[in-house]
């Protein structure tokens, strides 16, 4: 059973090694795959307004922060990365993660949710993303340098949180 709960600071150094090992595949995050630790705590643990893990039978499965896409007028959008542990690819983890996110971001009052650049091969999150409601609403075209196809083009993708 898969438990969400918030994040502490000893769960994201316990996923560290996962994330580090999703950022060196060079597949999925516009991230330095030597980015240090210091700096992956503060961009998903503590600059974000909320950060989350899925726990499996006591080990963290997956992660996710949601924070403010922008500020002022732009404040009401907000963003999420979600990161999910190769093991655990499959199992709904990423739809649980987002749709999770959704009902805190709908709590926290944002009424958008922006993906800002969603790796065009990365077809099994494109996927889900439009089936739980986000469009495809621009084109960074070739914004993404992957280690099997070049450069590639990423998604920015959009969902309107109110009814």
């Amino acid at each position: 059973m898969s438990v969400i709960r918030p994040m502490q600071e000893a769960d994201f150094k316990a996923f560290w090694p996962v994330f580090t090992k999703i950022l060196q595949r060079r597949e999925t995050y516009s991230l330095d795959p030597g980015l240090p630790l210091e700096q992956g705590l503060r961009d998903w643990l503590e600059y974000p307004d909320e950060s989350w893990v899925v726990e499996q039978e006591g080990k963290i499965k997956a992660i996710y922060y949601l924070k403010a896409n922008a500020t002022g007028p732009g404040a009401h959008v907000c963003n999420c990365g979600y990161m999910v542990s190769l093991t655990a690819r499959g199992q709904g983890l990423a739809r649980m993660m987002c749709e999770h996110s959704q009902q805190r971001a709908r709590e926290l009052g944002y009424k958008a949710m922006q993906f800002n650049s969603v790796v065009s091969t990365n077809r099994v999150a494109v996927t889900l993303w439009e089936k739980l409601g986000f469009r495809k609403v621009g084109i960074l075209p070739r914004a993404f340098k992957h280690p099997e196809h070049g450069y590639i083009d990423s998604f920015v993708m959009y969902k309107w949180l109110e009814e």
